[in-house]
């Protein structure tokens, strides 16, 4: 079954609105997956930072009815669920909305969403939002959403950070989704001894790979434990699993357009020996599988 990837918001860490991030976009993370199925448009979004806002607009302005929708978070961190506040599809009656993602420690990923909407910083609370919010927890491995099947792994970063892999039940192309994610030496995540040979069968031919390359090469050493990868890493990643598209995202809020220009050639570059197709991800890209 055929469907669309569009990228909603490309950038980590914060917003970073202006003149010289327009070409790229400057929304923090959000990616939507859409296809027309037997009981409709089916959406999963993946992560909400700011560039859901714009998405939950778009949805809201289609007027197709009562929207169900499955918000699967990588994690918790404020970049990747920013924009749940301003989510226009919560706040309209009839809709349905189901949030997928980890515990973080002992804490309840509800109340997470519960405190950052918390009458001192936001002035509506949680509780109070029109649509049916169903909130459920994500262990690694494998369970199912309306049209898809997911597969969640943990990845090197700091918190409970969950990467995923979509593919249509009725069979089809799939894509994987790991946003925040160190594939070098650095940082302590109690991760296994094999993490690598796990996460690389984790992504084993998959169509299109949206993965993180905030930093570029030459500042890993100085941001070792941060949790991000290079693009020169993920492209090697890519290859090592037979990915067919690398797309890469969590683009640094110091990186303008002109850096991301030189960023986005010297990887083209770099994998074309490898038979890895790359692109920089843009806000309002949109990809067919």
């Amino acid at each position: 079954m055929a469907y669309t990837l569009t990228i909603w918001g490309v950038r980590g860490s914060v917003p970073t609105p202006g003149p010289r991030t327009t070409r790229y976009g400057g929304n923090t993370s959000c990616v939507c997956v859409h296809r027309e199925g037997a009981n409709g448009r089916q959406e999963v979004i993946l992560d909400a930072g700011t560039g859901v806002r714009v998405l939950g607009a778009e949805l809201v302005n289609r007027g197709n009815g009562s929207l169900q929708l499955d918000l699967l978070l990588s994690h918790t961190h404020w970049d990747h669920i920013q924009g749940i506040p301003f989510f226009s599809p919560l706040f309209s009656e009839g809709n349905q909305v189901r949030v997928w993602g980890a515990k973080q420690g002992d804490t309840d990923l509800s109340v997470i969403l519960r405190q950052q909407m918390n009458p001192v910083v936001f002035p509506v609370p949680l509780d109070e939002i029109a649509a049916d919010l169903r909130v459920a927890h994500v262990e690694p491995g494998r369970f199912e959403i309306d049209g898809f099947q997911v597969d969640a792994m943990r990845l090197r970063h700091p918190g409970n950070t969950l990467g995923y892999r979509l593919t249509p039940v009725d069979g089809g192309a799939s894509v994987a989704f790991v946003p925040d994610n160190e594939l070098g030496p650095g940082g302590v995540y109690g991760e296994p001894e094999d993490w690598r040979e796990q996460f690389v069968r984790f992504l084993q031919g998959v169509d299109v790979l949206v993965h993180d390359a905030m930093f570029r090469a030459e500042d890993l050493e100085q941001f070792s434990g941060w949790g991000h990868s290079s693009p020169s890493e993920a492209i090697a990643v890519a290859a090592e699993a037979g990915v067919k598209r690398l797309v890469l995202f969590h683009h640094r809020p110091e990186h303008d357009d002109d850096v991301m220009d030189r960023l986005l050639e010297d990887a083209q570059r770099e994998a074309h020996d490898l038979g890895v197709e790359v692109a920089a991800a843009v806000e309002g890209m949109h990809i067919s599988l």
